[in-house]
């Protein structure tokens, strides 16, 4: 009876290894992953699209809520590039699963960055920036300005939209950012 209970059971897995299969099958054809590009239908294109959304969703929680928080070069980087590489997983340009794999790698890489960056000043610096002072004590740096391409307009429109200020001499310092914004503190 044991031999029948252990017969039964090697049926059973390879039923397993049989739905598998055609599982892999189906989904192979559904998406497209054996079609030339110019040969994938609107349904397998959108397909992929709904699994590179749903993946990208994910390998952005893996990074970090800051990634599309902030407005850094660091993280605006990874975005355009994230964008590019899985774009070609959509469109049927390069493999699929290789492609996810690699958008995983850098919002690993990215996410590395971001660590060492917050333990080494340093490399934040690096990978980051640093801000540079436009305005110091109601009085404008123009070289850093001209620098940073703050043209006078643009100072005054931040100073009243972000500062709540119309007068230059209640600045105490301005600050353009890592991210590109303008800070200021008041006097």
């Amino acid at each position: 009876m044991a031999k029948d209970r252990h017969a039964r059971d090697k049926v059973s897995s390879g039923d397993t290894i049989l739905s598998m299969n055609a599982f892999w099958n189906s989904f192979e054809t559904l998406v497209g992953l054996s079609v030339e590009p110019k040969d994938l239908t609107f349904v397998q294109i959108s397909l992929r699209g709904i699994i590179v959304f749903l993946a990208t969703l994910i390998m952005v929680r893996l990074g970090h809520k800051r990634s599309l928080a902030r407005k850094t070069p660091f993280d605006a980087v990874l975005l355009v590039i994230l964008a590019a590489v899985l774009s070609r997983a959509i469109n049927g340009s390069a493999p699929f699963f290789p492609t996810l794999g690699g958008g995983v790698v850098l919002v690993l890489l990215h996410r590395l960055f971001a660590y060492l960056a917050y333990h080494s000043h340093r490399f934040g610096i690096l990978v980051k920036g640093a801000p540079d002072t436009i305005v110091r004590e109601g009085e404008c740096d123009f070289p850093m300005m001209r620098r940073n391409h703050v043209s006078m307009h643009d100072l005054e429109e931040d100073m009243r939209l972000h500062g709540h200020l119309d007068d230059l001499s209640k600045v105490r310092l301005a600050r353009v950012e890592r991210s590109g914004d303008i800070s200021f503190i008041k006097k």
